[in-house]
């Protein structure tokens, strides 16, 4: 069988799971009905994948209407990308972060220009819902491994979705493989980036995926889930009957060897 090329994510994301495509990718199964994740973030694994089917969904609108406009006007896409590269700047980059396009396509561009320069890949809104990270220190909005076409393909067989991560997995079949990578809360946090994700993804959120992800396992989805390595989590998953295992990644948040720390997350499992 002909290997599909790669097809890099194109955005950068907090909580990307490139690592687990790297080190990992041996858990992730080759044969599958269709593809659905909850959580789509940067896609690391469904561009891993490649799948020939799949459902994505998210909560964040912006970077739902990427995707489509990437999927709708791959060619459009690159010249408005393309435009944000010639003009860049610290004056022309606060102006881009300050308005909201009309067209589909010029409103996945300027998430993705912004994405490329902002610091650090962040994406934070104010309670208006209005994009207010800083300029970071990176200029590259067009980069040379670009290949949004090959990206727009592979959208082609995927059915976009902006919806709450349960609606996404009850739509789950038997055969079918859910991904998810919800962001990562615990029962007790003593953590202030735990604090923030309480924000965006309840203990309450994480009960409910428990539970949605235990319904799908009931009706012979093979899952997959990321999650905090903490006790609570722990409890929560292994009551449903899912396989626990712990798996090491290193910190990206340092450029230097010396300074990179390792940590643990928690892959939750059901195989069918």
């Amino acid at each position: 069988m002909t290997k599909k090329p790669d097809v890099a994510p194109f955005l950068k994301w907090p909580g990307g799971k490139r690592w687990l495509v790297h080190s990992y990718a041996n858990v992730l199964p080759a044969n599958f009905n269709r593809y659905i994740e909850p959580f789509l973030g940067s896609g690391s694994v469904f561009f891993h994948l490649k799948p020939q089917r799949a459902i994505l969904g998210d909560t964040n609108p912006d970077l739902v209407s990427t995707y489509e406009g990437i999927k709708q006007d791959w060619k459009g896409l690159v010249r408005s990308l393309s435009a944000h590269q010639r003009r860049h700047s610290d004056t022309y980059f606060y102006q881009v972060r300050s308005y909201s396009p009309r067209t589909l396509v010029h409103r996945a561009a300027r998430m993705i220009y912004l994405n490329r320069t902002c610091f650090n890949g962040i994406y934070r809104t104010n309670k208006r819902g209005e994009f207010n990270v800083p300029r970071g220190d990176r200029n590259e909005a067009v980069r040379t491994i670009d290949d949004f076409e090959a990206i727009s393909k592979l959208l082609s067989n995927a059915e976009l979705r902006h919806a709450d991560f349960e609606a996404v997995i009850n739509c789950a079949k038997s055969g079918d493989l859910v991904f998810a990578d919800p962001p990562y809360t615990v029962r007790h946090n003593n953590n202030g980036f735990l604090r923030y994700n309480e924000e965006l993804f309840s203990w309450n959120d994480q009960e409910r995926l428990a539970a949605s992800l235990a319904r799908a396992k009931a009706r012979n989805v093979r899952i997959i889930c990321t999650n905090a390595d903490h006790r609570s989590i722990r409890e929560l998953y292994r009551d449903y009957g899912f396989q626990l295992t712990t798996v090491k990644r290193y910190s990206a948040i340092s450029a230097a060897t010396g300074s990179r720390r390792q940590f643990s997350e928690l892959l939750i499992t059901a195989t069918i």
